[in-house]
């Protein structure tokens, strides 16, 4: 649910944020639906998945030496930052050899990591993440604090509801490593020109907000997953 503007952080209350906070505001009802899903939806698929979660552990522990999960900081709702869950895909410590970003063929992604990225299996146990409210199936993609502080003032507005598994500028970007192949820096062309992109549709998502349009985009990633 949306806090008071009021409450808001103070970065966040500007004049490019209210027209985004105004149309949230008038979806209450919908925004609770969705907070209901995520929890009843991740609780179960948490259960069901177990037996993957399990196999994906021993296979990423005999891979490559390192921790089975990736807890990278990341920034969600309010500006609020925790670690993210995602499978280890890359060799350990792998940030601090490299960018925050992954570019095409990266050498940091281990064996295992290039078929658990290929299939998106990476990011299945953010379930943990929806479950305890850091996250959401549908919304903004969590970027690093280092990215977020580049955020013009209306892409604050993105940080009115929690982070996202997944959005409609996550499968029209699903090949952004391939973007960035080759690129001779890799952060400012992130920021300068692939994290705009993107930002519009993560704006774009907020101003036609609709709780079964979440459900729609959900499949739409699925088809986008296995295409």
């Amino acid at each position: 649910m949306l806090k008071k503007w009021e409450a808001l952080p103070e970065n966040m209350r500007t004049d490019a944020v209210r027209p985004y906070y105004e149309i949230l505001a008038k979806k209450q009802g919908a925004l609770l639906l969705k907070r209901v899903f995520d929890v009843v939806v991740s609780a179960v698929m948490l259960l069901v998945l177990s037996p993957l979660f399990l196999v994906l552990a021993i296979a990423i522990k005999l891979d490559s030496p390192g921790p089975v999960f990736y807890r990278q900081v990341r920034v969600t709702q309010y500006g609020k930052t925790f670690r993210i869950f995602k499978f280890r895909s890359m060799v350990s410590n792998a940030d601090k050899i490299g960018t925050q970003v992954t570019v095409g063929n990266d050498s940091r992604i281990t064996r295992v990591g290039k078929l658990v990225r290929k299939c998106r299996l990476d990011e299945i146990c953010q379930l943990i993440d929806i479950f305890r409210g850091t996250m959401t199936f549908v919304g903004t993609r969590p970027e690093v604090p280092k990215y977020v502080a580049q955020y013009t003032p209306e892409m604050m507005a993105t940080l009115l509801l929690p982070a996202g598994v997944t959005s409609l500028a996550s499968i029209c970007y699903k090949d952004e490593d391939e973007l960035l192949e080759g690129a001779q820096d890799v952060d400012k062309t992130y920021v300068e020109k692939v994290l705009p992109g993107k930002m519009k549709y993560n704006l774009d998502a907020i101003r036609k907000f609709s709780f079964f349009g979440d459900i729609v985009l959900m499949f739409k990633t699925v088809l986008a997953v296995l295409d």
